[in-house]
């Protein structure tokens, strides 16, 4: 019953900003993320899809975060559509906390989805290397786009709270180590971060790629984003062990293309990448594809070891997760 009525509510909204011409269209709530509702608009000819930003996050613990961020998506959007058009959706309204946005359905496939299914594109990776490098670098040194993206209060509670400072307090042995990143990442304003940069804020057609779900984007540091797509494939190549090997290709391919046009990351990535792993296991938000016990105790006891004893960079922190992989025997409860 609320739902139906938070629709009503949303839908005549609409209708007096203009962006639907009549209670006749329909509104089509689309399963996704956890911390927005998101509609599919039917009316008439067209359709398209409206994003509005959710006060408390649809998960079990009690997460709330700033809807200004909204805001701080579409203007994201707007950005990164000048550098690269066609890379993002394109925006047709704005309201008051909420945006209108192409719809991308037919022919279109999400990259999470594809990697589940054991669906392997390495130019996806490429991809997402050039495009992430193109945005941190001709967003870096600009005061305007740092006063713009002032959102720090939002990656805050969206990001470091729920991904590192919770592990930290789970893990006392761990907790200086954490905690020091988490404050680090929190200071810094280097270049403009889309802050959710997975597989599952990416879908492909045969002739696009397009990148989703920016409601987290501020000036910070470029090493999160970075590290936060690595930690997905890595998680990926857990799930999919049968394809570990085809996984890591997918890791190199999406770092030496970064690599080639953005930043030296690489002792920044190295030292975050174990935190973020722990967070999809012990955070606000653990990933819904590890589901046996000794899937999860191997992140912990991957995570445990490379964050008491950093690796060198990048590359040796890879090769130890996939060969400690190879060595991994999951075992199925009870």
């Amino acid at each position: 019953m609320y739902q139906v009525c938070r629709v009503k509510g949303f839908q005549k909204q609409l209708i007096e900003d203009g962006v639907i011409s009549s209670d006749r269209s329909r509104i089509i709530p689309l399963q996704g993320g956890v911390s927005s509702d998101i509609y599919l608009i039917e009316d008439g000819d067209k359709r398209f899809v409206v994003k509005r930003a959710l006060e408390k996050l649809k998960v079990e613990a009690d997460w709330y975060a700033d809807t200004s961020r909204n805001k701080a998506e579409s203007d994201f959007i707007d950005f990164v559509e000048t550098l690269r058009p066609g890379v993002v959706p394109k925006i047709s309204a704005k309201g008051d906390g909420y945006f209108a946005m192409e719809f991308l359905g037919d022919g279109f496939r999400n990259w999470k989805a594809d990697l589940l299914a054991g669906n392997i594109d390495v130019r996806s990776a490429e991809q997402a290397g050039k495009v992430l490098a193109d945005i941190h670098r001709q967003s870096a040194g600009r005061p305007d786009l740092a006063e713009q993206f002032e959102h720090m209060d939002s990656f805050w509670q969206l990001r470091l709270e729920p991904y590192l400072l919770v592990v930290a307090e789970k893990h006392s042995d761990l907790r200086f180590s954490i905690e020091k990143v988490a404050f680090g990442l929190k200071d810094e304003r280097i270049a403009l971060i889309h802050g959710d940069f997975s597989p599952k804020n990416i879908v492909i057609s045969s002739d696009r790629w397009v990148l989703l779900d920016c409601e987290v984007a501020c000036y910070g540091d470029p090493a999160f984003d970075v590290a936060f797509l690595i930690n997905h494939l890595l998680l990926k190549a857990l799930y999919h062990k049968k394809y570990y090997q085809e996984l890591s290709v997918l890791v190199d391919e999406f770092w030496c293309s970064y690599k080639s046009n953005g930043f030296d990351l690489d002792l920044k990535v190295s030292r975050l990448l174990p935190m973020l792993l722990l967070g999809r296991v012990d955070g606000k938000s653990p990933v819904e594809y590890l589901v046996e016990e000794s899937e999860k105790e191997f992140v912990r006891g991957f995570s445990t070891e490379t964050i008491l004893h950093p690796s060198k960079d990048l590359e040796t922190l890879v090769r130890f997760w996939f060969k400690q992989l190879s060595e991994f025997q999951p075992q199925s409860e009870e």
